[in-house]
């Protein structure tokens, strides 16, 4: 799994790799997001936080590269929107209890184990009924030859694996699918992907 300096290295050129445009799936479903704080999950260069926090939502976004969220603040002052970043590694990031309206985890592509924890803490973060939303690679992606997303099935998704690692959320929505992805040059092309929203249960 790529580390730190990877990702500095890869966002050194702002914007290059995944453009500042929202994840196709997200601007889907962001109107099902309750108003509130929304947590955003390995975020990057901030185009899907910088889009929720344009639709009014107090934004946090976390990611393992400073300089990623440095292109992520740059992108949320000339959109005229306040952005909240950490920079953490999710191995050691705090999700917090009943805390957010909103998780969003748009190819956050982490080892198996680190992704077991990282959703239960999801569901334990989420405020009744807060929303969760996914999209990530699954393995049948790596059939495709010129893909885009990890190398290594390890780090991809299957809908079967994810109805267990998010047990406790009521899951609207949790399938494979073949669509083109269109997201600057490192996602580009036709993809095999696995769309979750999920609602944790009201009080």
């Amino acid at each position: 799994m790529p580390d730190s300096s990877f990702w500095d290295e890869r966002y050194a050129d702002r914007f290059a790799h995944y453009g500042t445009d929202p994840n196709d799936f997200l601007r889907e479903v962001a109107d099902r997001i309750p108003e509130g704080p929304v947590l955003c999950l390995a975020e990057g260069e901030g185009r899907n936080a910088v889009f929720l926090a344009e639709r009014g939502h107090a934004v946090t976004a976390v990611d393992q590269s400073r300089v990623g969220l440095d292109n992520a603040a740059h992108l949320a002052a000339e959109r005229g929107v306040a952005l909240e970043t950490v920079c953490a590694d999710l191995a050691d990031f705090d999700v917090g209890e009943a805390r957010w309206a909103g998780i969003v985890s748009i190819w956050c592509h982490v080892p198996p184990d680190l992704r077991r924890r990282l959703h239960a803490a999801c569901v334990r973060g989420l405020q009744p009924g807060g929303a969760f939303v996914l999209e990530a690679y699954t393995p049948r992606h790596l059939e495709r030859p010129g893909r885009g997303g990890p190398p290594s099935a390890a780090l991809l998704m299957s809908p079967d694996a994810l109805r267990e690692e998010l047990a406790g959320l009521r899951l609207e929505r949790c399938e494979e699918l073949d669509r083109d992805v269109h997201e600057g040059a490192s996602h580009h092309g036709p993809s095999t992907t696995v769309q979750v929203l999920g609602f944790a249960p009201e009080e």
